[in-house]
């Protein structure tokens, strides 16, 4: 498995987040995924990484499943943080922006290039989910294009965590962080690091062109 999160291991969440899960793991069949759902969304609005809940909704209701009730609830958490961070801070951002013409330009472009530009992101593993979605709010990305690039961007991730979460013998390792990383995991990082090398390219590009062509 994937070592813990630093924000996780820093602070302790872990055991809450073991003591929330065994809580969902007791509850009816019909109210586990609702509750777990609830969970996960609140969990990426409050900046709390999900990776851990993941590999637990493989390891609660297997990988078909599993996938499902992820996909769910982390595009609904992303789509809440996105409106978030452009309701509250869009339009701070707007009039920082609006005397620095390069900015302006980069700003725009990106808005036209958004599913691309979302996409690659939520393919690599470098850019925090939970800041990613904030931070795509505050741009002039189409909400209705984040929404659908950042659930294709993410299902491949969404799907190996939860597989992996489904090998596991208890919630507790799974809290733990204990296990050596499979060849599969390794291979998707990989995919994952030339995700993030194209998408610095690709945006350092079109930030050049759109400077261009204001000037």
């Amino acid at each position: 498995m994937p070592t813990l999160p630093p924000f996780i291991a820093a602070t302790g969440l872990s055991g809450y987040m073991q003591r929330a899960l065994d809580y969902i793991s007791g509850l009816d069949p019909l109210w586990a995924p609702v509750v777990f759902m609830g969970f996960y969304i609140a969990a990426t609005v409050l900046f709390i990484p999900g990776s851990i809940l993941t590999l637990a909704a493989g390891f609660l209701f297997g990988v078909g499943w599993g996938t499902l009730y992820v996909s769910i609830a982390s595009i609904i958490g992303a789509a809440l943080s996105f409106l978030i961070g452009r309701y509250v801070a869009r339009d701070w951002i707007s009039k920082k922006i609006e005397s620095k013409p390069k900015f302006a330009a980069i700003d725009e472009a990106i808005g036209e290039e958004g599913s691309k530009i979302v996409f690659l992101l939520r393919l690599s593993p470098v850019f925090p989910f939970t800041l990613l979605n904030y931070g795509l709010g505050i741009t002039k990305v189409p909400f209705w294009k984040y929404v659908g690039a950042s659930w294709l961007g993410m299902l491949p991730g969404t799907l190996l965590y939860v597989y992996i979460g489904s090998l596991f013998k208890s919630l507790a390792q799974i809290a733990g962080g204990d296990r050596e990383k499979t060849p599969t995991e390794w291979a998707f990082y990989g995919v994952g690091l030339l995700a993030t090398i194209i998408v610095t390219v690709y945006i350092t590009k079109v930030a050049k062109k759109a400077i261009n062509d204001r000037v």
